[in-house]
């Protein structure tokens, strides 16, 4: 593992985006991985078929739970850990918590297997799109790269029903303990990749830590310290770091119900909050969660009902694929807007066809054909954005509460929508998806009027688009702005790297 220290330039940039991916592909396949084992009867046989409606979803949503909790617990442990000690953190608890649920024989020992999984994927969570936005060196591969981690977190979701879709076939306990204790494969190969990493120049320099930052600066552009890249990179973060400390209304927590601060951080990190809360709120994790329950209350069979759940999140995967090829083409604010009218769309549609009082084989099929059109722009507008711009909108010194904030949302209200909406499924039925409804026609407003444009700006130069006007034209806010030269540098630097590994 010597050779992953010696490793430089695009190689390092590639061999951590494959850590960070695994990560997140474990998270994706950790959020399916019950949902197609946990109606099979050995499931029910070895925790002694448990009664009540809220068993079931309870087992499932103590993992969200847990992850809401972790994530508030990263607004205090993000900094002295770092984004790759949180990243660490998160594959060990994740490998302990796939080993007690693998071995479970009780409610109560999977429920204490999936809140240690839930702690882990909290930090990973929070972690992963901070680390690789704060790795990329030029503005235009941040989106694409934040991009492909959900590429792989949402086929992470299809793996694991398709894995599910495959051991159920089976009649004994390999066929729901090898699906859950699979997810520890992927936590295995990450941790030992991500030990022997750096953590992120950024956080390098927000600790004070100069040489270490200048190391990794140097190691990503593979040159000297003296290249003009290497020292406009740096001098750029130093510069917004400075421009941090100088702030006269320094951010406090009253600073996220009424912002006084300068760079308007508390607004941020609201934002940051509110985006991937209304993510869940749109019902997504509830058809992740449900997709067996869901085409089952439609009047489908159980075995049509598992084939289409893979089919579902097998496309709600596929929709991820074209996002970074386009999202800074399209931008953030116009993938996320177009997205959401489209989804509006496709669940009033599934709305109305299973409302319906009298359905038919073809509401039935109207309604099928929808909800998977649904999941695949979901996954192509609704994923990778919002991962991607609370860590990017939020200040260097409190990115690690932007992640933990936005985070906290997802993990708060995918709680809520797991647990509660489990129980309503079986309560209220059809009417449960008139909220998501109406949350998907919500996110077309939030994002037009309180979400600006981040596309093709470096995340030192973002901090203007909130900042205070005397504070953007300020001296030291031409000093920021004036490093934006070198992203030239930074991409005739990546053309040149290109050439190379084609020689």
């Amino acid at each position: 593992m010597q050779f992953l220290q010696s490793v430089k330039g695009r190689a390092l940039y590639r061999i951590m985006s494959l850590c960070c991916s695994l990560s997140f592909c474990m998270y994706g396949y950790d959020a399916g991985v019950l949902g197609g084992v946990q109606t099979t009867k050995p499931f029910l046989d070895a925790l002694g078929h448990p009664t009540g409606t809220y068993v079931i979803p309870m087992i499932a949503s103590s993992y969200t739970l847990a992850a809401a909790v972790c994530s508030l617990a990263v607004t205090f442990l993000g900094m002295p850990l770092g984004r790759r000690g949180c990243i660490l953190m998160g594959n060990a608890l994740v490998i302990v918590g796939a080993s007690i649920q693998a071995s479970s024989w009780s409610v109560a020992q999977i429920i204490v297997g999936r809140v240690l999984c839930g702690f882990g994927i909290g930090f990973i969570s929070c972690s992963v799109p901070t680390y690789m936005a704060e790795m990329s060196i030029t503005s235009k591969e941040r989106g694409p790269e934040v991009a492909v981690q959900c590429v792989w977190l949402i086929s992470g979701v299809a793996l694991a029903y398709w894995v599910d879709f495959g051991f159920t076939r089976m009649d004994n306990q390999v066929s729901w303990r090898f699906p859950i204790a699979f997810q520890a494969f992927f936590a295995t190969i990450s941790i030992i990749g991500m030990f022997f990493l750096p953590d992120t120049p950024r956080w390098y320099y927000a600790k004070g830590r100069i040489e270490e930052g200048d190391s990794v600066v140097m190691r990503l552009h593979d040159r000297p310290f003296e290249d003009p890249a290497v020292q406009a990179m740096r001098e750029e973060i130093l510069a917004s770091i400075k421009l941090e400390d100088e702030d006269e209304h320094k951010f406090n927590p009253l600073d996220l119900f009424w912002d006084r601060s300068d760079l308007k951080a508390g607004r941020r990190i609201r934002i940051s909050f509110m985006i991937l809360s209304l993510q869940q709120m749109m019902g997504i994790n509830l058809s992740v969660y449900y997709s067996t329950v869901i085409f089952a209350q439609v009047g489908l069979s159980p075995f049509l009902s598992q084939l289409l759940a893979a089919v579902m999140n097998t496309g709600f995967a596929l929709g991820t694929y074209p996002l970074p090829w386009t999202i800074e083409r399209v931008g953030r604010r116009g993938v996320m807007i177009w997205s959401a009218v489209v989804l509006t769309i496709c669940m009033l549609v599934f709305v109305i066809m299973i409302g319906l009082p009298h359905p038919t084989l073809t509401t039935q099929w109207v309604a099928v054909a929808f909800v998977i059109i649904y999941n695949f722009v979901f996954g192509y507008g609704w994923i990778g954005v919002p991962w991607l711009y609370g860590p990017e909108i939020a200040p260097l010194k409190l990115r690690h509460l932007g992640g933990a904030a936005g985070a906290f949302g997802e993990w708060l209200f995918s709680f809520i929508t797991v647990f509660a909406g489990g129980i309503a499924l079986q309560n209220v039925g059809w009417k449960i998806w008139i909220w998501m409804l109406l949350s998907c026609a919500v996110a077309v407003p939030f994002v037009y009027f309180l979400c600006p444009e981040t596309t093709g700006k470096t995340l030192e130069e973002i901090d203007f688009l909130f900042a205070k006007p005397e504070i953007r034209d300020s001296a030291l806010a031409a000093r920021v702005i004036h490093h934006r030269h070198a992203e030239v540098l930074k991409k005739d630097h990546v053309i040149e790297y290109e050439e190379k590994e084609a020689v």
